[in-house]
C-alpha cells in the first residue's frame, strides 16, 4: 500500500502537468482558428462549424455580409477606423444571432463576413437580415466620434435546395455560397441592404447615395416590397 501510495504521489505531478498542457494546448488551436482581429472563426473553422449543422434543421440560412464604403473608411479616417468598424461588424453580427441555438458566425477576411444559421422557419430569415442591417449599419465611436458604414447582405436556405440536395456535404455548403454571394451582390448592385432570394417576395432594401468602385458611407434608405 505503501509502495502505490509512493507512485501516486510520484506521478500527481506529472499527471497536473499534462493536463495544464492539454489546457494550453487547446486553447492555443481554438486562438489559430479565431481571427485575432474580429474574435470570429477564420474561414476554415467556420466550414467545418457549418457542415455540422446543415441538414440537422430543415431551414438553416446562409448568409454573407460585406460592407460598403469600407475603403473610404480607411482612406478617409485610417486604418484603426477600419480595425473598429471590423470589431463592430463582428459584435453585430455575433449578437444578431445570439437568439439562434447553434448559428455559427465567422470572417472570410477584409470586410466580409458569413453566417450559418438554424432558423425555425422561413419567415424568420427577414427579420434577421433586417435586424443584421440595422445593427451594422448603426453609429460607432471611435475616437470620440461616431463613425458608419453600409452593408450589402445575402442569404441562402438549405430547405430551397430539398430534395435535391439530401446529403449535406462540401458540395452543398459550396452552392448555399455562391447563391448567398449572388444575392449579396444583387444587393450591391442596388445601393446595399440586404436582399432575400429565397423569400416568395424578395425583399430588397436600398440605401441612398452615390457608388464610387465599392459604395460608400450612406444613410439607410428602406424601400418596402410591394405587398
Amino acid at each position: 500500500m505503501s509502495a502505490l501510495l509512493t507512485a501516486v504521489s510520484a506521478a500527481g505531478p506529472l499527471v497536473c502537468g499534462w493536463g495544464v498542457h492539454g489546457l494550453w494546448m487547446g486553447r492555443r488551436l481554438t486562438q489559430a482558428r479565431r481571427d485575432s482581429l474580429s474574435g470570429l472563426w477564420t474561414r476554415a473553422a467556420f466550414e467545418r462549424g457549418a457542415l455540422r449543422i446543415l441538414g440537422r434543421q430543415m431551414h438553416t440560412a446562409l448568409i454573407l455580409i460585406d460592407l460598403d464604403g469600407f475603403k473610404a473608411l480607411n482612406d478617409t479616417a485610417g486604418h484603426a477606423a477600419g480595425d473598429a468598424a471590423i470589431r463592430h461588424t463582428a459584435a453585430s453580427l455575433t449578437d444578431a444571432v445570439s437568439s439562434y441555438p447553434g448559428a455559427v458566425v465567422g470572417r472570410l477576411g477584409g470586410d466580409e463576413f458569413v453566417a450559418a444559421v438554424p432558423l425555425p422557419g422561413t419567415h424568420t430569415l427577414a427579420w434577421l437580415l433586417d435586424a443584421l442591417h440595422d445593427a451594422i449599419t448603426a453609429p460607432f465611436r471611435f475616437e470620440g466620434a461616431d463613425l458608419t458604414v453600409g452593408v450589402s447582405i445575402g442569404a441562402s436556405l438549405t430547405s430551397d435546395l430539398l430534395p435535391a440536395a439530401p446529403q449535406w456535404g462540401p458540395e452543398v455548403l459550396s452552392l448555399l455560397m455562391r447563391l448567398a454571394d449572388e444575392a449579396m451582390y444583387t444587393a450591391k448592385r442596388e445601393g446595399g441592404g440586404w436582399c432575400d432570394p429565397a423569400a416568395s417576395a424578395p425583399v430588397c432594401t436600398t440605401t441612398a447615395g452615390r457608388r464610387t468602385g465599392r459604395p460608400g458611407t450612406h444613410t439607410p434608405h428602406r424601400e418596402e416590397a410591394a405587398a
